[in-house]
């Protein structure tokens, strides 16, 4: 990943967008464990930059959502009680 000048932002566009597929990758653990991961995107900026093919450059701000599966039991610590209160 190349990193940015400081001055990469100056002149970007925040481009509005709408979610029209988000996919969770599934990922085989050698300790027997899936993991599945999603990213969620939260933001978009084009910048006033482009690729040498002159495609625009674009930044994103996204979270990645991590689920843990068929987690074997050895692996597993005892349950903690709940610290909030029942509503």
């Amino acid at each position: 990943m190349a990193k940015l000048p400081r001055n990469a932002l100056e002149g970007s566009v925040d481009l509005d967008f709408e979610e029209t597929e988000e996919h969770w990758n599934a990922y085989a653990l050698s300790d027997g464990t899936t993991i599945k991961v999603k990213l969620v995107l939260r933001g978009v900026k084009r910048l006033k930059r482009f690729e040498p093919d002159g495609t625009p450059i674009y930044v994103i701000n996204s979270i990645n959502v991590v689920r843990a599966l068929n987690v074997p039991p050895d692996l597993k610590a005892k349950p903690k009680k709940s610290e909030m209160a029942p509503v």
